[in-house]
């Protein structure tokens, strides 16, 4: 009967505990929350900033020269190193020149036996000029008959005809031999250019001729151009704000291009603009912009790729705040501003360009605010918070 009574009693007594915890509970919990939340804040920044634009560039040679075969016949050797450095008229490969030698001695041949014939058609002449000169008074007196001198007369006009036929035979023979010496020349491939001579297409011992293409190609690389399309929006603001050719040439040489590379590197030397295509492409409606840039040591290649960055206009007197400070919400932008009593108010802004890690703010703050950057998922309209300085806003002006 003792034990029974017992177990009873100590039923309200392990209640009146549990509920003592629990109340413990809630109120640490209670206490804890009434506390203000650490948040970064930034300050709302007004300055000029520039507005850059990136466009997806290809790289192509100033010059890119092909280099093929003017003549048939099979490849001698190559005298080039592949991906090396060339120089005008610097020998890259040679066709066997043996035929073409040939052909040029047999079209000297046939030079010399015109001459020849020439010589001995203008001594035929003369001695035809003689007779006409002797029969021509004779004829006159009598004492030659006049048939005579027609017949020298006729003799002096055909070896005038030998004459200037043997002429146009060796005009013939000298063409034959410019055309043979032009032939065994183009046995000879030579770089039309400075620049960086490309790959073999064809190996020693293979057939050339005018229909087998380029052997190789040989491209100017310093300066480098980069082709990069602008839509034809951009293109038209660009005239608008420039409306004279002198002008957007004026333009082009003041704004540079920088050129980060497919590593994620910015190149080290700026280009400048060279020309913008004669027409905007139909299909997607862009322009083809040419831009130069120095490549000292050939180090950037035909072919690569990279982005093209220019500042395309001044914001002037922007307000700008970390990318961070934004929330987007249902295709609107809210920003959590932080007054004096550190109280906070949720208020929607109308945003501008990004300009790296910072965003233009086009309405709804004001110079000198301060916004959360950090923690902007734990506060709300009235909310009273503890602000800190914006971390990364600290380490940029330590680094200055």
């Amino acid at each position: 009967m003792n034990s029974g009574r017992k177990i009873v009693m100590e039923r309200p007594l392990l209640a009146i505990a549990m509920s003592a915890i629990v109340l413990a509970g809630c109120s640490k919990h209670s206490a804890s929350g009434q506390g203000s939340p650490d948040v970064q804040v930034a300050q709302v920044e007004q300055k000029d900033v520039p507005i850059y634009r990136e466009w997806i560039g290809t790289l192509e040679g100033l010059v890119n020269a092909d280099v093929r075969g003017q003549v048939t016949g099979y490849l001698l050797r190559q005298d080039y190193k592949e991906g090396a450095f060339v120089r005008q008229n610097e020998l890259l490969f040679e066709i066997d020149p043996r035929p073409f030698q040939a052909s040029l001695d047999e079209a000297k041949a046939q030079l010399a036996t015109a001459t020849a014939q020439l010589a001995n058609a203008q001594a035929i002449q003369k001695r035809t000029e003689l007779d006409v000169e002797r029969y021509t008074p004779l004829a006159k007196e009598q004492a030659a008959s006049q048939q005579d001198l027609d017949n020298s007369v006729q003799n002096n006009l055909a070896a005038l005809a030998t004459v200037a036929t043997a002429k146009a035979q060796i005009k013939s023979a000298e063409a034959a031999v410019e055309s043979a010496q032009l032939n065994l020349g183009f046995t000879r491939l030579t770089s039309p250019i400075d620049g960086i001579a490309g790959t073999a297409q064809l190996q020693v011992g293979a057939l050339v001729s005018q229909s087998t293409g380029a052997v190789t190609t040989v491209s100017t690389v310093d300066p480098i151009k980069v082709y990069f399309t602008v839509s034809e929006s951009e293109y038209l603001d660009f005239n608008r704000r420039f409306p004279t050719v002198s002008g957007r040439e004026a333009e082009f040489k003041r704004t540079p291009l920088d050129l980060i590379l497919a590593d994620g590197t910015t190149y080290q030397h700026q280009g400048t603009i060279d020309f913008a295509d004669r027409a905007v492409n139909q299909g997607t409606g862009a322009i083809l912009i040419a831009g130069l840039f120095p490549n000292p040591g050939n180090i950037l290649r035909p072919g690569g790729y990279g982005k093209v960055r220019a500042s395309t206009r001044i914001e002037k007197d922007a307000l700008l705040i970390p990318q961070r400070a934004v929330t987007e919400l249902q295709g609107s932008y809210q920003v959590a501003i932080v007054d004096r009593d550190n109280k906070v108010t949720i208020q929607t802004v109308e945003v501008g360009d990004r300009v790296g890690s910072q965003w233009i703010i086009q309405k709804g703050l004001k110079p000198g605010e301060r916004v959360v950057a950090e923690g902007t998922q734990k506060v709300r309209t009235g909310m009273k918070v503890n602000p800190k300085p914006y971390a990364a806003e600290v380490a940029e002006l330590n680094a200055r």
